[in-house]
């Protein structure tokens, strides 16, 4: 079982109209240390992205998927 994938999923079914930072899942699930795990959660979405199970997004526009990205980044749902 993935529980980062399956924490992303399930934040992507709760605002299906609305994108999400990362940050905000890690903080729900390891509110003491969620920065220890930002590098995992960032790590996990661009994979999910990379076999297009989501969407990321910097600065309102779609990420390379050959490059990680640096920077901010915003998960959405697929439409």
């Amino acid at each position: 079982m993935d529980i980062l994938r399956i924490a992303i999923l399930e934040f992507c079914r709760q605002r299906p109209d609305t994108s999400f930072c990362p940050s905000e899942v890690v903080r729900r699930m390891y509110p003491e240390s969620w920065s220890e795990f930002l590098p995992d959660i960032r790590q996990k979405a661009f994979e999910m992205y990379q076999e297009g199970e989501i969407l990321i997004t910097q600065k309102g526009k779609l990420l390379d998927k050959e490059a990680l990205p640096v920077g901010p980044i915003r998960i959405s749902k697929l439409k």
